[in-house]
């Protein structure tokens, strides 16, 4: 496959399920741990070798551009304080200059759209796509570990990240068909949009990490609107799968659905446990919390 250099991330979303959390702060910058989703997903891409990052923004999300840019006065403050480690740490996560593009989607109509919007900065070449509101745990990212199944496959080829989820949630995702199996990747024979439990081709699910080649972005050009009103990504890659070949990758890793509270919940409780310098205190305080709640 023809190296990947660009990434798109989809941050218009209204974050309606983090309200009124989320009414004056973009539920991209909540936070886990210490660094904000948005953070996360973009060192991912950095971990993996992206060095374009492309944000699809709406309405009241100028503070994502900020996070990304300088803070001059901070700096400032931080360095008349002594207060180095800080600083570095400031300066070491700053994308290098003219590697982040910012568009707007100016109506919320579907991932499809968020991905049309940013058709002008991706061009005419392979591009990732990563879900702000899914954050994975792993050692080696989920998007690189797709780039590392990519080099093994056609140079037109499609790969999405995909996992097992209970019967019971099936119909909440995109699901996909399991084919023949090569590498740690297989053939993707169908995708189907929210499918009832006993229609769906598999309990493997769209996990939010896509490689997606630069044709989809005419499909999506013409793409009808589908469930919800929207136009959907799932249908417009129902469309290219017929002229080009889909692959899915079982990444290794947890994957948390930060959008809703208790994926949001989990995902610090986990990254926090992941974390030397706070772990055995944060260990102690759930033991804590714990020991109370089950004494009453």
């Amino acid at each position: 496959m023809q190296r990947l250099r660009k990434a798109v991330f989809p941050v218009a979303g209204l974050g309606t399920r983090f309200l009124p959390a989320t009414k004056a702060m973009p539920k991209e910058m909540l936070p886990v741990v210490d660094r904000p989703l948005i953070q996360h997903v973009v060192d991912e891409a950095r971990e993996a070798g992206i060095e374009h990052f492309i944000f699809v923004t709406g309405r009241n999300k100028g503070v994502i551009e900020d996070h990304f840019d300088r803070q001059l006065e901070l700096e400032m403050t931080l360095l008349e304080r002594q207060k180095r480690a800080a600083l570095d740490v400031l300066q070491r996560e700053l994308p290098e200059p003219g590697s982040t593009s910012f568009t707007r989607q100016q109506e919320p109509l579907g991932l499809g759209h968020a991905v049309w919007c940013a058709r002008e900065l991706i061009g005419q070449e392979p591009f990732a796509l990563l879900l702000p509101d899914v954050l994975v745990q792993h050692e080696r990212g989920c998007l690189a570990q797709m780039i590392d199944a990519a080099a093994e496959l056609d140079e037109r080829a499609n790969i999405v990240a995909v996992e097992e989820v209970p019967a019971e949630r099936i119909d909440q995702y995109g699901v996909v068909g399991v084919g023949t199996q090569k590498g740690k990747t297989f053939v993707i024979t169908g995708m189907v949009e929210k499918p009832p439990r006993e229609r769906a081709p598999s309990n493997l699910i769209l996990t939010g990490r896509y490689i997606l080649q630069p044709e989809i972005l005419k499909i999506l050009a013409t793409q009808d609107r589908g469930a919800g009103g929207e136009i959907q990504l799932t249908d417009a890659m129902i469309a290219l799968s017929r002229t080009q070949p889909f692959y899915g990758l079982k990444f290794d890793g947890v994957s948390f659905d930060c959008g809703s509270k208790i994926g949001f919940l989990a995902a610090n409780v986990s990254y926090a446990l992941a974390r030397p310098d706070i772990a055995p205190g944060f260990r102690a305080e759930i033991k804590k919390i714990l020991a109370e709640i089950n004494g009453r």
